[in-house]
């Protein structure tokens, strides 16, 4: 007698209150949170979501842009958040959240190595302006598609720029 096959259980997420889940908040307590996401529909699509604080609405940014490789994109979000960011908030310090891994490591590596070491990002990332927010900014890769209200913005507005 065949065995019968386990039914897949609906996974129910909900969403955090604030920008973050509550488990990881106090982390980030008193900085300006940004999250970034990327998209490609028919067109790319970015969005920066810009948190002041935990209670805070969010200041939310999006361009479509022609399309470009996954990674590509992702890190000209990343690039677009910052941007945003110094202009918004051009003192403050922040943590600036993704889903794409490759694209935080990037930034990362930009900030503690240099931005000569990547002449393509030096090329992405013109001015003072811009270094300066890099200065000032800590980068975290965040799970996509997860518990977290500032992702979950990002990839709704980032689609929506996209379409």
């Amino acid at each position: 007698m065949p065995r019968r096959k386990a039914k897949i259980k609906a996974r129910t997420i909900t969403q955090s209150l604030g920008p973050l889940p509550l488990r990881i908040a106090d982390n980030f307590l008193e900085q300006l949170l940004i999250f970034t996401d990327a998209s490609q529909l028919r067109t790319g699509g970015m969005a920066a979501v810009l948190f002041s604080d935990s209670d805070a609405e969010p200041i939310i940014e999006t361009r479509s842009v022609d399309g470009l490789g996954s990674n590509e994109l992702e890190l000209l979000a990343v690039l677009f958040g910052l941007l945003k960011a110094q202009m918004y908030f051009p003192i403050r310090k922040l943590t600036l959240f993704s889903d794409n891994i490759d694209a935080v490591n990037r930034m990362k590596r930009a900030k503690i190595k240099g931005i000569e070491q990547d002449p393509e990002l030096s090329v992405l990332m013109p001015g003072l302006e811009m270094l300066a927010a890099l200065d000032r900014a800590d980068f975290c890769w965040i799970k996509g598609h997860s518990y977290c209200r500032g992702n979950t913005l990002a990839d709704q507005y980032a689609r929506e720029a996209a379409c």
